[in-house]
């Protein structure tokens, strides 16, 4: 057994309400900088929808996360090396801008230059890439509350066997919001897809991070991520992605995507997982057994054997103690409520999902159902207006009994409750039904309904006396995004002391050491590309003619 720590996101979906918050500002945190226009490392999707960008759940058509060869092991969806090579200047699995939406702004200018008359000057809509003029076709929200539903939803992957069931005429549909970010798995094909090594997961937290010294811009992390939640940043030519808001991880913040939860619908927790399990975990024949098989690699932290085990392997006392009182645990291991997304890609997933359980209680007020009494409640539970096997190709790679017993739990957590505001008498076997005692599901409705803050995110601050042992893992101790201007470390953006308004080329490699942000382990006189603004010369990015 070799113990290990990761870092995870458990989503209540019944809480979220679409309204963009965390996209919002993740896009101003972390993406407001050139290059960058079209990317959101969290968006939120409607469910049926195609998503962003468009059918990325299709890896028929983008070859992205695992799969198993003939003999039962592993391998990237996309090919391995030989095919790499053969397409590494011709990438045929990369999305393109049409299929994330060419991002615009409007031609304001006009508008201000415009002369004096009776004619109102319009502003109207440019190219933010190209700058040219253009016509707006698609976006990442085009499907929002299923707008265009009737031609856009049926284009959705997990819909394929179901289009009899779920229908998209408005007596009849049914929608729920999906945030995304990066997945940040235990198994990720984004970082064996990277030719360069610059795709890396951290080994104290689990944390998927790009090295931007070490990127080529070869873009296989983008077609080898199955969410494609990696990004390719046209100005600098590297790859970004989410980085789970790691300085404030390192300081016991939540994500800033958490902090600004309006539905309070986030958890942040550590998992202790065995690293020795991992390749039998993701190689099990049987899709639908992979989300046992996760469940199985994870630790219980309150096993004093796993305790004494982490101590052993450097886990320091206290993230123990914060895995012990992980929310995500609780919800996914002891509670078994929370879901991974899509668990087919072999990727191990560590953003999990509670799925929705808002119909229930719509089919039991329309049919005339009695809350309390818990066969009609779960009666009620395959008359879903989007089936459960819809849920089920989401999370649970088309196992719905899964699903089917989550809300069946999450329901005798409503009927409980219910009964105790209105003085109702309940069936003291419901509990047992959902193979739960009455503590457990009290437990799990203060979780899910009433936690305060320090429970719903338990997250343990880094120790900088690590680094002399992580220095043998790793050959760098930081992600190039660390820099003082860098998004989320404190810069004001593309306009403030370190953006690209700032920003003059040095013209000597003294001038260079004193404007390039020094960091330990960087070379001095790298030219920083985050701030670079495309146009003025980049000294380093190429070599010097006659050079070595």
């Amino acid at each position: 057994m070799r113990v290990m720590a990761n870092v995870s996101m458990v989503m209540n979906l019944d809480k979220c309400i679409g309204c963009h918050t965390c996209t919002v500002t993740c896009k101003q945190v972390w993406t407001n900088r050139p290059g960058t226009e079209y990317v959101y490392f969290n968006n939120v999707e409607t469910k049926p929808g195609i998503g962003y960008p468009k059918r990325y759940e299709d890896q028929n058509q983008w070859h992205g996360g695992w799969t198993l060869d003939r003999k039962g092991r592993l391998q990237l969806r996309a090919g391995g090396r030989l095919r790499k090579l053969l397409s590494i200047f011709y990438n045929p699995d990369l999305p393109s801008i049409d299929d994330y939406g060419d991002p615009w702004t409007y031609d304001y200018q006009t508008v201000i230059d415009a002369p004096l008359g009776t004619p109102n000057p319009t502003a109207h809509s440019i190219s933010a890439l190209t700058g040219r003029d253009m016509k707006v076709k698609w976006g990442s929200n085009f499907d929002d509350d299923l707008a265009g539903a009737p031609e856009l939803a049926p284009g959705d992957p997990d819909l394929a066997g179901l289009e009899e069931q779920v229908k998209m005429e408005f007596e009849e549909v049914f929608m729920f919001y999906l945030p995304r970010i990066c997945e940040h798995c235990l198994n990720p094909s984004c970082v064996a897809s990277c030719p360069s090594g610059a795709m890396y997961k951290r080994a104290e937290d689990g944390i998927v991070l790009v090295d931007q010294d070490r990127c080529r811009g070869w873009r296989f992390c983008v077609s080898g991520c199955p969410y494609k939640k990696v990004y390719f940043n046209h100005r600098t030519g590297k790859a970004e992605k989410c980085t789970f808001c790691y300085p404030r991880i390192e300081q016991a913040l939540p994500t800033i995507c958490s902090e600004t939860c309006v539905g309070r619908l986030r958890y942040l927790g550590l998992f202790l997982y065995d690293a020795d399990k991992l390749l039998d975990a993701a190689a099990v024949p049987d899709v639908q057994d992979l989300y046992e098989a996760q469940l199985g690699v994870f630790l219980d932290p309150h096993d004093p054997d796993v305790q004494a085990a982490a101590e052993r392997d450097g886990i320091p006392h206290d993230w123990i103690e914060a895995a012990k009182r992980s929310p995500c645990y609780e919800l996914a291991v002891r509670h078994r409520v929370a879901l991974p997304l899509h668990p087919e890609y072999r990727t191990l997933p560590m953003v999990w999902y509670i799925p929705p359980l808002s119909p229930v209680a719509d089919v039991v007020s329309a049919q005339g159902y009695d809350a309390d009494n818990p066969d009609k409640v779960f009666a009620t539970i395959d008359a879903l207006r989007i089936p459960v096997e819809y849920l089920a190709n989401l999370f649970t790679a088309g196992d719905a009994d899964v699903v089917r017993t989550v809300l069946r739990k999450l329901a005798a957590v409503r009927a409980i409750q219910r009964a105790g505001q209105l003085g109702l008498s309940i069936d003291t076997d419901l509990p047992a039904s959902v193979r739960a005692t009455a503590d457990d599901l009290d437990d799990l409705y203060r979780l899910l309904a009433i936690a305060k803050y320090e429970e719903r995110y338990v997250i343990p601050p880094a120790h900088a006396e690590e680094a002399g042992r992580l220095m043998g893992q790793h050959e760098q101790l930081f992600c190039s995004l660390d820099t003082d201007g860098g998004p989320g470390m404190g810069g004001m953006g593309p306009t403030g002391p370190h953006g690209v308004g700032a920003y003059h080329p040095p013209h000597s490699d003294s001038d260079s050491a004193a404007n390039t942000p020094k960091h330990a382990g960087r070379p001095a006189g790298r030219l920083n590309l985050l701030n670079w603004n495309g146009r003025d010369a980049a000294p380093g990015m190429f070599p010097e003619p006659g050079s070595a």
